[in-house]
């Protein structure tokens, strides 16, 4: 199967859920565009500081490891894609509330994103417990692609980590064929706890929590940009 025809329709679901807080809806009208990431720019062009490191995170849910990071390494620029529009509406609270200025936002699709950044421009990207699209007819809605791989390794410096979590095997498999088929990266795993231990530093995510609770047990990939 080549990389065009992995892809078809968006990796993503829902757009917004439940009805938003008079002071999540004030967030997302009024904060919201002033993170948000302008296509085209740098992180150093977008943040305003050229000398650090950045970060992304595609699809972070309700933001709660994005803002764990972003609090626990203010010396790194951190940008956040997520089209769900009450996850959205969370992370802005909590960068609000905490005034996390080291946090930049996307709430569109990352794929209309990616092509728009310059080369080797992330020191790490996170791709956490995303949509599985188990159907079999869904698949090609799944984030990591061939495609999406290619993307990701030219925005990313070499050496940069791609971390990639999830309890559903099956796309555990699905990754782990596509990366490990992909010129652009190298698994780091030398034993079983490589993979089964969370990343150091974990602050796990509710998803997570749910996963276990109900006895999916999580997976945590580690690729370096070559």
């Amino acid at each position: 199967m080549n990389a065009a025809s992995e892809r078809a329709g968006a990796f993503f679901g829902r757009r917004k859920g439940k009805r938003l807080r008079a002071g999540q809806d004030d967030l997302v009208q009024n904060l919201l565009p002033s993170l948000r990431v302008t296509p085209g720019r740098s992180p150093a062009e977008i943040f305003g500081t050229p000398d650090r490191e950045t970060w992304l995170e595609i699809g972070f849910g309700g933001g709660e490891h994005l803002a764990a990071q972003a609090r626990s390494h203010p010396d790194v620029n951190v940008i956040g894609c997520e089209p769900f529009v009450n996850g959205m509406a969370k992370l802005l609270a909590v960068v609000d509330h905490e005034k996390l200025g080291n946090v930049r936002v996307w709430d569109e699709d990352v794929t209309d994103l990616l092509p728009t950044l310059p080369d080797s421009c992330f020191d790490r990207v996170y791709i956490l417990y995303p949509d599985p699209w188990p159907k079999r007819r869904q698949r090609k809605r799944r984030l990591v692609s061939d495609e999406t791989l290619a993307g990701l390794a030219r925005v990313m410096r070499p050496g940069a980590e791609l971390r990639f979590a999830s309890d559903i095997d099956n796309y555990i498999g699905w990754v782990l064929a596509r990366a490990l088929r992909s010129p652009h990266f190298r698994w780091t795993a030398e034993r079983a706890d490589d993979w089964r231990k969370p990343y150091e530093g974990w602050p796990g995510t509710r998803y997570e929590a749910k996963a276990i609770r109900e006895g999916r047990v999580p997976s945590y990939l580690t690729f370096v940009r070559i």
